[in-house]
């Protein structure tokens, strides 16, 4: 297979070499590129030798010496992958997606199950996509570590939570990777009554068992108010919450014992939901799922707080809002007192906004649509003229668009305010609320 060349950065080696958009890729060191994963491979080598087929038919060879990346020969393609991005081949009873309204943008209802994001972004796999040439290739290059979206290691369970035939035997993968030194991130969506209690303990031991798995997170299936025609799930009670916790400590103990590190961990959310504080700075040993909102609050917490003892308090005014979901709005409130006590001139209100779009069940900031802010701040008569939105709420840093397409500048304009974005850690976010000039 070739893959196609949509763009030569002027003065790299391939321009200089007469490569050009619309040429073609062939091979590296006499091995076939097929996507981005054999490229940046084979072209790891101190020395490369590279084959195009021109757009004319003919082929052209060189070598490549002395680059410190494959980067530096300048090759840009149609997509990242240079081939089409798997989708998942699962019905998951719990899959968000299928849980989507109608009328988002299209890229939202895309279900990714693509093992080479796994690797590259940190995207996680049900492993089900995977062939056995895959898991050799992923084992030939060292394709390490691996995401993988576990949920259960009982095999009859996965098939049926996952609505796929083959989920239960795909987990012969893990046993493969772990075998051949790959590290392995595995997630467990947990569901009241399918997959937590005895299941839940079934998989900790099943997983404690491979060697190279470096850390489990549990999360709470989440819920949208658009569920009608699915498998019925419900949220967990404050005391199904609360055993989950209990049989992941427990878990972690036994290995403690063994003279082993925690390997498990309960997301954020369990903590809320079992109506406990969350656990200490220690107790996340190095925070290693923190994507999977796994120690994120107390991690902010710990560092916020750092930030705020390493810097003397003054009397300038600093007068702002900032927006959040419930998830978070305990904390918030928390880290904006304790701001505004060191800084007495500061006013920083925290409003939480209640998500209707999605459904009461879904509190975390990522998931709030324009809509749903705006009609917040239209409730009320007063309100910060600056607000300051953290930046998960949006499509990206470059496009500043919430999840409905409301952009950045349209809630500026409905509400008259001017809207400041902050990172998703606490130097950011403390830098800003410090740097802040009242208005």
């Amino acid at each position: 297979m070739a893959v196609e060349i949509y763009r030569v950065l002027e003065k790299s080696l391939c321009d200089k070499k007469g490569i050009r958009a619309g040429d073609s890729l062939i091979s590296v060191n006499g091995n076939e590129i097929n996507d981005v994963l054999d490229f940046r491979f084979y072209c790891d080598d101190e020395k490369r030798r590279l084959v195009f087929k021109k757009a004319d038919g003919k082929e052209k060879h060189f070598k490549a010496k002395n680059l410190s990346s494959p980067d530096d020969l300048g090759l840009e393609f149609q997509t990242y992958l240079m081939d089409k991005q798997r989708a998942c081949k699962n019905k998951c009873v719990f899959c968000f997606i299928d849980q989507l309204p109608k009328g988002l943008r299209p890229s939202l209802y895309f279900k990714d199950d693509d093992a080479r994001l796994s690797f590259l972004f940190g995207n996680y796999i049900t492993l089900t996509n995977l062939s056995d040439h895959d898991v050799e290739r992923i084992i030939k290059m060292h394709i390490s570590p691996i995401n993988a979206s576990v949920h259960t290691m009982d095999p009859d369970l996965r098939v049926k939570m996952m609505k796929n035939p083959h989920a239960g035997e795909a987990l012969r993968h893990l046993s493969r990777f772990s075998e051949a030194g790959i590290r392995i991130n595995a997630q467990l969506v947990l569901c009241p009554g399918l997959n937590d209690g005895e299941a839940l303990r079934f998989s900790l031991q099943k997983l404690g068992e491979l060697q190279s798995v470096q850390s489990v997170a549990a999360v709470p299936v989440g819920l949208t108010k658009y569920r009608e025609g699915l498998f019925p799930l419900r949220k967990f009670t404050a005391g199904e919450a609360a055993a989950v916790i209990d049989a992941i400590d427990a878990f972690n103990d036994g290995r403690k014992a063994e003279g082993k590190e925690p390997l498990a961990f309960p997301s954020d959310e369990f903590f809320q939901l079992a109506g406990r504080p969350l656990p200490d700075y220690g107790y996340y040993c190095g925070f290693p799922q923190l994507e999977n909102g796994v120690g994120m609050l107390t991690l902010m917490r710990h560092d916020f707080y750092e930030a705020l003892e390493g810097t003397e308090g003054d009397s300038r005014p600093r007068r702002f809002g900032l927006v959040t979901g419930y998830a978070a709005k305990d904390l918030m409130e928390e880290l904006a007192g304790a701001f505004c006590k060191k800084f007495p001139q500061s006013r920083i209100s925290v409003y939480a906004v209640d998500n209707r779009f999605f459904g009461p069940d879904i509190t975390v900031a990522g998931l709030l649509t324009g809509a749903d802010i705006l009609r917040y701040f239209k409730e009320r008569d007063t309100y910060e003229k600056v607000l300051l939105f953290p930046s998960v709420m949006f499509k990206s840093r470059d496009e500043q668009i919430f999840l409905d397409d409301v952009t950045k500048e349209d809630v500026e304009r409905e509400l008259g305010v001017r809207a400041l974005v902050s990172d998703c850690d606490a130097g950011n976010l403390f830098d800003l609320f410090y740097s802040f000039a009242g208005e």
